[in-house]
């Protein structure tokens, strides 16, 4: 057996959760589904909803074209992360450890890799553009001059780190809290802030935005639900496994849905709107500037907005930052929970440290990190969504840390699909976003065939990783699924 246990007895200890990987103890579950709604909120109220508005125009495609590709590709990757919430509900364990019973004991290790780097990328791309939105900030009261100063940003970050690293240490109880006020806190002024920008839409002007390819429109999709739901499907779980097993699966499914929609859907759509009416404007917000945002409010406002906008990064990174530490210990590292959210800390500064003084550009870098990411999370997802269809029963905590268990060491199945999602997936997307992952989209032929010129930009791939891992395990993974849940407890 491992040396991990099914369940703890010290659960807190000077307000600081030790919970780690175990299940949640039967007396130490709580809350109801409609509670997801908070967490998933505010880390979504951000300005990446209004930032993928100019983002998703450069797939050429129509106002119309991308507010239903984006409304309908945000929806339905944080659907995905409902069903995956589901499972923590059931198996009342952390996402990465409830991937053992499709990959085994020692063979879901392999997930919990891939969790933990892109959650570490997301936390820093998330600290990184709270450093931007100071500096854009300063730019809008005190002009041009007052902005990339070294030392200010780096003061800035060390405070933004400190910020998610503290709250991550501390764990569940304290980030359930601390979101709760976020969201209403960046709802409020978000709203007034959508309120005020209104004048500088025009109508006319996104109208007249020439539609695009099926490629193109595809691509868009793929996009969205790159850079929102399937940016958290492998994290569902860590804030759903404190509720009570006989919680209402829909509700968590939906809470958690609608709570991480509803802003990414508005800010987004609001988004399209300003993007559209000035090429300016949308290429300001497509360079990740700031700036053209924070001056479009009121000059009385500048200041709150920007604080909503910092809350609402952060509020992201520290769900995050909490995932991460819990995916680096499910992948193997002994230390308990609080030391891992804080090596992910120093992790996540050094990183943004090398992002704004010595990474170029930005967006570039973080769009083929979404990517390449994307393809192996989505074939994982498949696979997840899958098992969670096929059950009918909880899962068997004490199994779960035994790898002589019903769920054994390695199930070569899951991993079998997990590779092919990935190989084929990397073959079906193109990433001209930074020059060491121009390998991909092998299966796209030569640079001026048809295949590649009418769906390159498409990033198909994700969508096929995901049909793969998800067909897959629910024809291959099914006897498994019966086998285990016929098994004595």
């Amino acid at each position: 057996m491992t040396t991990e246990t099914p369940a703890t007895s010290t659960p807190t200890k000077n307000g600081i959760e030790l919970t780690g990987l175990e299940t949640i103890a039967e007396s130490e579950r709580k809350g109801r589904p409609a509670g997801l709604f908070w967490p998933w909120f505010a880390a979504n109220v951000s300005v990446f909803g209004i930032a993928y508005g100019a983002y998703i125009f450069g797939f050429g495609i129509s106002f119309w074209q991308a507010s239903i590709v984006g409304v309908v590709g945000i929806i339905v990757s944080f659907f995905l992360v409902g069903i995956v919430s589901l499972a923590g509900k059931r198996g009342s364990a952390p996402t990465m450890v409830l991937s053992r019973t499709m990959f085994g004991v020692d063979g879901a290790r392999v997930v919990s890799v891939l969790s933990w780097i892109l959650t570490v990328g997301w936390e820093t791309v998330l600290c990184v553009s709270a450093v931007y939105a100071v500096d854009a900030t300063g730019g809008a009261l005190f002009g041009k001059a007052a902005t990339g100063n070294p030392v200010v940003e780096l003061i800035t970050l060390l405070i933004v780190a400190a910020i998610i690293v503290a709250l991550g240490v501390f764990g569940f109880t304290w980030i359930m809290r601390a979101q709760l006020i976020i969201t209403i806190v960046t709802g409020v002024v978000t709203l007034v802030f959508l309120i005020a920008v209104v004048p500088h839409i025009n109508f006319g002007a996104v109208a007249q935005l020439p539609g695009g390819s099926i490629g193109a429109v595809i691509g868009g999709l793929v996009f969205m639900m790159t850079g929102f739901g399937l940016g958290w499907v492998n994290a569902g779980a860590d804030y759903s496994r404190y509720l009570p097993r006989r919680s209402s699966g829909r509700g968590v499914v939906a809470w958690t849905t609608i709570g991480a929609s509803l802003p990414v859907v508005v800010l987004f759509v609001f988004g399209l709107l300003l993007a559209g009416s000035s090429k300016s404007l949308s290429d300001a917000i497509g360079s990740y500037s700031l700036g053209p945002l924070v001056g479009l409010s009121p000059a009385w406002f500048i200041v709150p907005f920007a604080i909503v906008v910092v809350l609402g990064l952060i509020a992201g990174a520290v769900m995050d930052i909490y995932s991460s530490g819990l995916a680096l210990l499910s992948a193997g590292l002994r230390i308990p929970r609080p030391a891992a959210a804080g090596v992910d800390g120093v992790i996540m500064t050094l990183l943004s440290v090398y992002v704004i003084f010595f990474g170029g550009p930005f967006l570039g870098q973080f769009t083929g990190f979404l990517i390449t990411l994307g393809v192996p999370i989505a074939a994982w997802c498949g696979i997840f969504v899958a098992d969670v269809i096929l059950r009918k029963k909880d899962l068997s905590e004490r199994d779960l840390y035994d790898r002589r268990g019903r769920y054994g060491s390695v199930r070569w199945v899951a991993i079998i699909l997990l590779v092919i999602g990935t190989v084929v997936g990397w073959g079906l997307v193109t990433n001209s976003y930074a020059d060491w992952l121009g390998w991909q989209g092998y299966f796209f032929g030569p640079a001026k065939g048809v295949f590649r010129v009418n769906w390159g930009g498409s990033n198909l791939g994700v969508l096929i990783s995901l049909m793969i891992g998800f067909v897959g395990y629910l024809i291959f993974g099914r006897s498994s699924v019966t086998k285990q849940e016929s098994a004595s407890a």
